[in-house]
């Protein structure tokens, strides 16, 4: 998956803003005010920060030498990911959906609701 094809993708998400809170070096996605995920696009390769549970982030790090604990967040709950081709396209995908579900789900009933989630 490319930068370009990850940024799409999160964009196409329900009530997702792109931010750059911490700087223009770096896209912060959004829904309901929290993040789901990071991308660093000067980076070569590009890495992507993205939510998991914290069970499948071990099984993932395990199992894909390009699927690293969070630069910069909390290593339990966040995975780093380098998009340089060979991570199954598929499974970015999936990974970004998981990511904006954890957060989703975390948002309370009424934000949900606000954001026509519910």
């Amino acid at each position: 998956m490319t930068l370009a094809d990850f940024c799409a993708h999160c964009l196409a998400l329900p009530q997702v803003k792109e931010t750059t809170p911490f700087g223009p070096d770096i896209l912060v996605y959004k829904v309901g005010g929290k993040i789901f995920a990071l991308a660093t696009p000067e980076e070569f390769p590009s890495t992507v920060n993205l939510k998991c549970d914290p069970d499948r982030a071990i099984d993932l790090r395990d199992r894909y030498e390009d699927i690293q604990p969070g630069y910069h967040m909390n290593k339990r709950h966040w995975n780093r990911l380098t998009l340089e081709g060979r991570l199954p396209f598929k499974l970015v995908r999936e990974l970004i959906d998981h990511s904006y579900q954890l957060v989703t789900a975390s948002l309370t009933h009424k934000a949900r609701t606000e954001l026509g989630l519910s």
